[in-house]
């Protein structure tokens, strides 16, 4: 169950393996037909992007769930919005490139770039899957996983009376407690 957020983002981000999973060879791997068939179902139902995005954002916040999940949820939700830059930088090159004359950029380099970002995406979530069946949290990718655990709640974000104690408290007191010492 903890690794089910992770199709939210591999759904998205199957526009960038277009030109791999696009071959003769994939259609003949039963991996690849599973993959198109959740990616038809999934672009079938309107809004669905925006349906799984609120769901998981909403699911979350739940304490009763597993932390493990809760953790992967959030991380699905980072790692989706992450693939938003991959096609800023396409549109940004598409646009300044079609406006300078004489740049002519090869279709190689966009199938490249689009092969790159989409083999770095099965890496992290190969690894983000691999670790939540183990038990582990996959708090190992850049810049997402501080995020998330940012986001994430812990028992020492809160006081004996169970409220909330912002992070500028909590040093403070750190602090003071440091200096008693």
């Amino acid at each position: 169950v903890s690794v089910l957020p992770y199709l939210f983002p591999l759904m998205d981000g199957l526009q960038y393996g277009r030109f791999l999973l696009g071959s003769e060879e994939a259609g003949a791997n039963p991996l690849v037909v599973i993959v198109a068939l959740l990616y038809s179902l999934y672009r079938s139902i309107p809004f669905s992007g925006f349906a799984a995005f609120f769901a998981l954002n909403f699911l979350s916040g739940n304490p009763s769930l597993n932390r493990l999940v809760r953790f992967n949820m959030q991380q699905a939700i980072f790692l989706d919005i992450a693939l938003f830059f991959p096609s800023l930088v396409i549109g940004l090159g598409t646009l300044i490139g079609g406006n300078i004359p004489g740049l002519n950029v090869p279709a190689v380099a966009g199938e490249v770039f689009s092969d790159v970002i989409f083999g770095t995406l099965l890496l992290t979530l190969a690894y983000c899957v691999v670790s939540s069946l183990f038990g582990k949290e996959p708090s190992s990718i850049p810049f997402v996983s501080d995020s998330v655990k940012d986001r994430m709640p812990t028992i020492d974000m809160f006081d004996d009376n169970g409220q909330f104690v912002p992070r500028e408290s909590r040093e403070d007191k750190d602090k003071d407690d440091k200096d008693k010492k």
